[in-house]
């Protein structure tokens, strides 16, 4: 009983560590590099728990590809000394026979070590298919490209990363290329979550400072997450590009609301800061008047 339940401990707590990375689990809208996890000598791709677990691996290592020990000796290669492996998780139900002749279903699960590519030595290069990210020809969004750009305190933003994310301690926003997007307006809606987040900032609206419990989990942290899908939401739809993305935008808040379905107020809270986060990106754009005037004239009248 106890390896089991260490093995759910470690699992949920790397499929945290994912939503706190900006990834929504039933829909990551970009393909980096890393692709998807897999084993290498069947291709593949796990699925569930382990499909979390070991994509934070990849991101981490560099390659999708995982072996087990034996699989490395197989290819003629070796895991290099001192390298740990990663356990995966493998359950199935088990039919017993009860003295009365009925059947009882026996959770059964077990787990085994892969590694890494990267972490193995003397394997063929031959044999390690080419990985690619997503490399579509991006067609910028003028409207949206202008409001970050004219933003006149606007973070510092990094581009070309394995994942969107928001560095409060450094005011920095990280988001993979835009090119490895599968659609322009995902892009910009993953780029506007983590603006408004920027904007709680103390140098903005210090809204982090109120919100000042950022467990994962946390009614605080759900809030905030909260306020910047929501934000993210009022700005696709003030730039005319949400129908491509509310649904995903709804999934994402719905997940949040659950965290805190005991408070009905907390929704129209976050929705009242949201609107103060889109508001003040609106008021602090330095462009032509030309920039954002749309944007601006149907915020005025929401």
């Amino acid at each position: 009983m106890k390896s089991s339940f260490d093995i759910y401990e470690m699992v949920t707590n790397l499929i945290i560590e994912r939503l706190e990375a900006g990834v929504i689990p039933w829909q990551m809208p970009w393909q980096t590099m890393q692709s998807a996890p897999q084993n290498l000598i069947y291709r593949k791709v796990y699925r569930g728990f382990n499909f979390w677990h070991l994509l934070t691996v990849a991101d981490r290592l560099g390659s999708p590809f995982f072996l087990t020990f034996n699989q490395v000796k197989e290819l003629g290669g070796h895991v290099r000394k001192g390298e740990k492996g990663f356990p995966v998780v493998f359950w199935k139900l088990l039919d017993k026979e009860e003295k009365d002749g009925s059947i009882d279903h026996i959770p059964f699960l077990r787990y085994y070590t892969v590694f890494n590519l990267t972490q193995t030595e003397g394997i063929d290069p031959n044999k390690v298919p080419k990985t690619e990210a997503l490399d579509r020809e991006f067609d910028p969004i003028g409207d949206a490209e202008a409001l970050i750009e004219f933003w006149d305190d606007c973070p510092e933003i990094k581009v070309g990363l394995n994942r969107a994310y928001y560095n409060p301690a450094q005011d920095i926003v990280g988001i993979p290329n835009p090119r490895a997007f599968f659609k322009e307006e995902e892009y910009y809606s993953t780029l506007f979550h983590e603006l408004i987040h920027s904007t709680g900032h103390e140098s903005r609206l210090n809204r982090h400072e109120k919100l000042s419990d950022h467990r994962f989990g946390s009614q605080d942290y759900s809030q905030e997450e909260l306020v910047a899908e929501m934000g993210a939401a009022y700005l696709c739809g003030m730039l005319g590009i949400e129908n491509a993305t509310i649904d995903n935008s709804a999934a994402y808040i719905k997940h949040w609301i659950s965290k805190f379905k005991e408070d009905s107020k907390m929704l129209m809270m976050a929705a009242s800061q949201a609107q103060k986060a889109v508001d003040y990106i609106l008021e602090h754009q330095t462009g032509p008047a030309s920039c954002g005037a749309a944007v601006q004239t149907t915020a005025g009248a929401a």
